[in-house]
């Protein structure tokens, strides 16, 4: 906090750096209370009132062009919204990192062996209470919507974002309970091979330092062609329909 003048200037740090947050005006002196009514305003507190419209205006300009990038695929190429898919289209598409790690049952999963199948990846944690559910339902949602067909053509993968939490039983548990039991891989592992792919993926994961139960974890959907490519990108927020529109267009490219 800065005092400049009578103006105490408030920062706080924002995507882009440092952002001015607001001003406040003080005074030497504050007339009584009595005398205040109806008091009319001084050219310096005119000056303040349009310093303060002015910070307003940056910060509501810095917000709003602080969200406008959407996504960011692996390798940070930004995923926005185009006609090809009805999910979020990445710029300038790449091979997925490698993953090869172990699904909760034992076997070995490489997702270089779904070649010829779209693969929707996502990063998820079974106690997770709102966000990591909530995307499972929707995936559970898109594969009751296809074709039998159209279920051929799609791998799902989670990966764990939790390796002391996610543990055979709990995902076993946890697929049950959201109807996904034979329909998803989820990938478990030690901490260093968990952050290696986290690492790889540009996936961040933090355990909350306020209730360490709880993890912090970026919360997309990457749709990946049947020749290994990440293509589009769903947020947490999107429509089963979407997956569903998606999922023949990536198989088949």
């Amino acid at each position: 906090m800065y005092v400049v003048g009578r103006v105490v200037w408030f920062l706080c740090l924002g995507l882009g750096g440092p952002i001015l947050l607001g001003a406040m005006v003080e005074s030497d002196h504050t007339p009584p209370r009595r005398a205040r009514r109806g008091m009319k305003l001084g050219r310096r507190d005119l000056i303040n009132i349009v310093l303060l419209l002015a910070i307003v205006g940056v910060v509501s300009s810095r917000l709003i062009h602080s969200g406008s990038s959407g996504p960011r695929a692996p390798g940070g190429s930004v995923a926005t919204q185009t006609t090809a898919y009805a999910g979020l289209a990445v710029g300038n598409p790449k091979q997925a990192p490698a993953l090869v790690l172990a699904n909760y049952l034992g076997g070995p999963v490489n997702i270089r062996s779904y070649r010829g199948k779209a693969v929707l990846v996502t990063f998820l944690y079974t106690h997770c209470p709102n966000l990591c559910p909530l995307i499972t339902s929707k995936l559970h949602t898109a594969l009751g919507e296809m074709s039998a067909a159209e279920r051929a053509q799609v791998q799902i993968i989670a990966v764990s974002v939790d390796p002391r939490g996610d543990t055979p039983a709990t995902v076993a548990q946890f697929l049950a309970v959201h109807g996904m039991t034979g329909k998803m891989k989820y990938l478990i592992g030690s901490a260093s091979a968990l952050a290696a792919v986290w690492q790889k993926w540009g996936v961040g994961s933090r355990r909350e330092v306020a209730d360490p139960a709880l993890v912090a974890h970026t919360a997309l959907v990457y749709g990946i062609t049947g020749k290994g490519k990440i293509v589009t990108i769903y947020p947490s927020t999107f429509k089963p329909s979407q997956v569903v529109h998606d999922v023949p267009i990536l198989a088949a490219s």
